[in-house]
């Protein structure tokens, strides 16, 4: 199987079929493979179609509900608790979401905590939905146990990704949209498939040695940003999301590729803002342009050639794949074949993939 480069809507549409053959709703399979392809277009290609097999697996074998039933299990007006049914996560951090904006105009800020519920893949998907409709945006989401506490060995925390968002005028939204670890797992993940080795300083070994082979530090356990920062903020992502919303945290949370014997029990805690609860939204729009231009047009180091907004290189990626096309590995073709095979459902190239640039677009 080759390397291909295919559009969008393509793509979007080979794994929607896939999600509803195995029995999700037509809206919700859509749902999920918009949020997939949404990370293939920014690039973030760990937190893409490359998980459509496993989300698959954990149907099949009844790890996740097709078709929950979510429900809002404490209400308080700005604040709400809805408990997930073990749905697919893209599904219920979209529930969660839907019901945040519905209720914003009304109370300014809105709380939801999320329970039972499972790996929603990249924040910066629900994130810029939020800030489109004039809303700052907080997400955080605790994963498995991937990482040790600072100064440990065995992994007791997840990489507990946190998203922040906020509206602007002339430009995008600015998006930050990261793991606590150095890197996310799902790129190490992606390297060990590709037989790939990893950078120094992303993970520690079993063991708890320093190592770049991708493989043994899925067996051991990524690094924290910035040391005990990095695991300060981790700590309080799962405090959050996990222990006050009721659901799994620390080594509570089911492993999404390796137990397969239960669910997951992720947690969610997303907080909305409307803007217009604080300044005119025109006014905030024009001051968040003003801070954008000056902090573009500002003094740069000896050979950079230009500085970066959070999430500005993800939204070029987006851009210039749209318009040329998505990227795919010959191993996630590979797969994407295999499960659309029983529907008789197959790639449909744009064109064969040439090199890509360092922000991982298609030249």
């Amino acid at each position: 199987m080759s390397a291909l480069v295919v559009t969008p809507e393509a793509l979007q549409e080979h794994c929607s079929a896939i999600l509803a053959h195995h029995g999700l709703p037509a809206a919700d399979a859509g749902v999920v493979a918009a949020s997939l392809v949404d990370a293939n277009l920014r690039g973030v290609d760990s937190h893409g179609v490359t998980r459509m097999t496993i989300y698959v697996e954990r149907l099949q074998r009844g790890l996740v509900a097709a078709r929950p039933d979510i429900r809002v299990v404490q209400d308080r007006g700005a604040s709400l608790l809805l408990d997930g049914d073990n749905g697919m996560g893209a599904v219920v951090a979209s529930r969660a979401l839907d019901i945040a904006l519905e209720r914003l105009p009304q109370h300014g800020s809105v709380t939801v905590g999320v329970r039972n519920t499972n790996h929603y893949g990249s924040g910066a998907y629900y994130a810029e939905r939020a800030a489109d409709a004039g809303a700052a945006a907080f997400l955080y989401s605790n994963a498995p146990s991937t990482m040790a506490p600072w100064g440990g060995v065995d992994p007791y925390l997840g990489t507990n990704p946190y998203t922040f968002a906020v509206p602007a005028g002339r430009y995008r939204p600015v998006i930050l949209d990261m793991a606590t670890s150095v890197v996310a797992r799902g790129k190490i993940i992606l390297a060990a498939e590709r037989g790939e080795r990893i950078p120094e300083g992303w993970a520690i070994d079993g063991e708890g040695r320093p190592t770049t082979d991708a493989q043994s530090a899925l067996e051991g356990s990524v690094l924290p940003f910035g040391g005990p920062k990095g695991y300060g903020i981790a700590l309080m992502v799962d405090i959050m999301a996990g222990v006050l919303t009721g659901a799994g945290f620390g080594p509570r949370i089911g492993d999404l590729y390796r137990d397969l014997e239960q669910p997951q029990n992720v947690g969610a805690f997303i907080h909305l803002t409307d803007v217009g609860a604080f300044l005119p939204m025109e006014t905030f729009r024009a001051r968040m342009d003003e801070m954008i231009e000056e902090i573009k047009s500002a003094r740069r180091a000896a050979g950079v050639e230009e500085i970066f907004l959070p999430g500005e290189i993800e939204r070029r990626t987006a851009e210039r794949r749209r318009e040329r096309g998505i990227p795919l590995p010959a191993e996630t073709v590979a797969q994407l074949e295999t499960l659309g095979s029983p529907l008789s459902a197959s790639l449909t190239p744009t064109a064969r993939p040439g090199p890509e640039n360092e922000h991982g677009v298609t030249k």
